[in-house]
């Protein structure tokens, strides 16, 4: 059994309702110059792409997946991890899951041209109808946008955390019966109720007393919020789950996302152990409603 697991078996242990779900996967990050373990390679899903939250989500369920810049669904996603210079002016593939729902509500699909990350980069992505570009709308022709402008669009994206300049070669999302030793996660992320996620702060309390500050948007959430994010601050977020990760990854309507360093989980896990006689979970109003299976 691989550390992390054995730990999130520890933490399911200690919350004391048998059999609770907690969906939680596992990241790498290998930048350019590194060797990514054969074992690793296997996972570049071939002939598609995937979101990030896609492949957060079936991390979490037990599938694991390897994004590269060839097999990354959401130009978005890409630049947040690094996997691609925000203001390259070029597409990053003919099809990819998030341009392809712009392409198939375009009006002219035979003459489509997928949006460049400089596209996103400028807000004209994210406030297509302000910027006159339609062929970038999700939702057809009532489509508003994500902003009410491309000024307003860089506001926000100006705190969505990115690895840029592009400095990443692939990112791991794994589940946590990846059975390597070697491959130690950088991030680890929880989808949890409000409940779980009470115990969890209540846990990482217990022995350092910090408060959790969450830092939150309606876009990039798994990838910026959840993922970067812990990952540049050696912090844990909190966030809800954006536009992309409801409707293309489907995150259940009860469920949002923790994000922390690995370092933190096992804190956390820690701390859930040496508490659980001060904090009893399982007589918490809803917790036994999420049992697996």
């Amino acid at each position: 059994m691989t550390q992390v697991k054995n730990l999130h078996d520890r933490m399911i242990a200690a919350l004391g309702v048998e059999d609770l779900s907690v969906p939680t996967a596992c990241v790498k990050f290998y930048n350019q110059g590194d060797e990514i373990p054969a074992g690793v390679r296997d996972y570049e899903p071939q002939g598609l792409t995937l979101t990030s939250c896609q492949s957060t989500r079936q991390a979490g369920f037990g599938d694991s997946v390897l994004l590269t810049p060839k097999s990354i669904g959401c130009v978005a996603a890409a630049i947040t991890f690094g996997l691609v210079d925000k203001n390259q002016d070029q597409p990053m593939g003919e099809s990819l899951v998030y341009t392809d729902i712009m392409k198939a509500q375009a009006g002219n699909k035979d003459h489509f041209t997928p949006p460049t990350p400089k596209d996103f980069t400028d807000g004209t992505v994210y406030a297509c109808t302000a910027a006159g570009r339609s062929d970038f709308a999700l939702f057809g022709p009532d489509d508003t946008g994500r902003y009410d402008s491309p000024q307003t669009a860089q506001r926000a994206m100006a705190d969505m955390v990115a690895i840029q300049p592009a400095t990443t070669q692939a990112v791991f999302l794994y589940a946590l019966d990846f059975d390597d030793e070697d491959v130690e996660p950088d991030v680890v992320v929880l989808s949890v109720r409000p409940v779980e996620l009470t115990r969890i702060i209540q846990a990482y309390q217990f022995h350092t007393g910090k408060r959790v500050n969450a830092s939150m948007g309606g876009l990039r959430v798994v990838n910026s919020d959840l993922i970067v994010r812990p990952y540049l601050t050696q912090e844990m977020n909190v966030s809800t789950y954006c536009l992309g990760a409801r409707l293309i990854a489907a995150f259940e309507a009860d469920r949002m996302g923790i994000g922390m360093p690995f370092s933190v989980f096992k804190e956390i896990v820690q701390g859930m152990e040496d508490s659980a006689g001060g904090f009893p979970f399982a007589a918490y109003p809803g917790a036994q409603s999420a049992t697996a299976g």
